[in-house]
């Protein structure tokens, strides 16, 4: 009836079953590279976690708390089998080798190769299922979709949108893979070798020709040296780019590589932020807000 607040007794199974599992899906999980270990960190399944890459750095504890095991494209795999995983996440077809030993010595082996801002939100949601977290990783995935939306509304105010190349390694020069083209159009840019940005392989966004980037005439560089220092005054003393509006200009920038070439929650964040801070500082100097 309305208004009856009395506790009803609960009425239990009359055959209840004798243990109820406390967690379902995989309990002991390698992970391969770097972002679901700051998936299954941020959803609160560290415990499920007992080897990671050695290139991991978020978060930081992961570093203090596990055994590195694994590189990108080389594993430590009797070390891995050591640890009993009952299942090891990779990313890519670079990482096929490792996943093909695995499979062979009889582990579950999941390879992503989502390469986009939506593709990583899907990724979080499905990591989150498979570790009996649906709804938690639902919540972080609309969490960082809500950050994305947020940077997208900023970057609508700027009065003009910069164009911007962003190399990803600089011998051969490789251009944006597709999240990060995204993640530069969401801060307000635009990526000037957009259609590169589509294609899955590392080669087929090769810039083999330096002078297309002196005609792409971009605003800003971008440097995210995978693994080592960025130079600018490496790229601003390539042959004939003194004429690129971002050399002449002095805008050329780094984001470090751990925060935007990992399609994981890094990007959407901390790599989000900084080319936030680098569109918004080169719009500041050009005249702000519309």
């Amino acid at each position: 009836m309305p208004g009856v607040t009395a506790e009803l007794p609960i009425e239990l199974p009359a055959d209840p079953p004798a243990i109820l599992p406390s967690r379902r899906g995989p309990q002991r999980i390698v992970c391969l590279t770097e972002e679901p270990t700051e998936v299954l960190y941020a959803l609160g399944q560290q415990a499920r976690i007992v080897g990671i890459s050695g290139f991991t750095v978020r978060p930081p504890q992961a570093r203090r708390d596990k055994p590195r095991v694994s590189a990108f494209t080389s594993a430590k795999i009797e070390r891995i089998l050591e640890l009993k995983p009952d299942l090891a996440i990779g990313f890519s077809d670079i990482q096929a080798d490792i996943a093909a030993a695995l499979i062979r010595a009889g582990v579950e082996v999941w390879i992503s190769n989502h390469r986009s801002v939506d593709g990583i939100l899907d990724y979080v949601r499905r990591l989150g299922a498979l570790v009996d977290a649906a709804d938690d990783g639902a919540r972080y995935a609309d969490t960082l979709a809500a950050r994305l939306a947020q940077a997208r509304a900023q970057a609508a105010g700027l009065a003009r949108r910069p164009r911007v190349y962003f190399e990803e390694w600089d011998s051969p020069q490789i251009s944006a893979i597709r999240w990060v083209s995204e993640l530069v159009a969401v801060a307000g840019g635009d990526d000037v070798f957009v259609q590169r940005a589509a294609a899955s392989l590392a080669r087929e966004r090769i810039v083999a020709d330096p002078a297309e980037v002196i005609a792409a005439a971009p605003d800003i560089i971008i440097g995210s040296w995978c693994g080592k220092k960025f130079r600018p005054e490496q790229v601003a003393a390539r042959p004939g780019w003194q004429a690129v509006p971002a050399v002449r200009d002095g805008e050329l920038h780094e984001v470090k590589s751990p925060l935007i070439l990992q399609p994981g929650p890094a990007a959407l964040t901390d790599g989000l932020a900084r080319l936030q801070a680098i569109i918004g500082g080169w719009a500041a100097r050009q005249g702000g807000l519309r």
